[in-house]
């Protein structure tokens, strides 16, 4: 399939706004394909190139280093993958900051119970496409959609 060249900077704001909006990957240590786990991703929009996620110290996740995550927003008119390194988040102020009543839910024995990891993001591949209800109908139909779809595809650097 052809992709049209997306541009990149509205690709990686789009990518951010969905994020936001549903911020649930699929996470996967790079040296362990077995750890691949939906995952919330904890977002600060003033840090950079960072995304934060909360798990048990027993967890898989807890080994750290490179990994990968998968995204697709809740219109599935946007696909992600990118990658990053995770770091135990030692600030506890992060911790305080980022912790929430959804993230109590999973550990109510408290905070003290929770490993916060960071994820260092690197690069990423951004797929955008809007179907629409008439492109759906021509798919139903095993119509040709490829020159239809509007959106893009852009590799970035988060």
């Amino acid at each position: 399939m052809k992709y049209d060249q997306g541009n990149p900077t509205e690709l990686k704001d789009k990518f951010w706004k969905e994020l936001a909006n549903s911020p649930y990957v699929m996470l996967q240590l790079d040296a362990d394909p077995d750890s691949a786990a939906p995952m919330t991703a904890q977002l600060d929009k003033d840090a950079h190139h960072m995304i934060w996620f909360f798990t048990s110290p027993d967890n898989r996740f807890a080994a750290m280093g490179p990994a990968t995550a998968t995204y697709t927003s809740k219109g599935h008119d946007l696909h992600a993958r990118f990658a990053g390194t995770l770091t135990e988040e030692t600030s506890q102020e992060r911790k305080d900051a980022l912790w929430n009543n959804f993230v109590e839910a999973w550990f109510p024995e408290g905070k003290a119970s929770a490993l916060l990891l960071r994820m260092d993001l690197g690069d990423a591949s951004i797929w955008s496409g809007e179907t629409g209800i008439l492109n759906t109908a021509k798919m139903a139909l095993g119509m040709n959609v490829r020159d239809d779809i509007k959106g893009g595809y852009a590799e970035v650097a988060l």
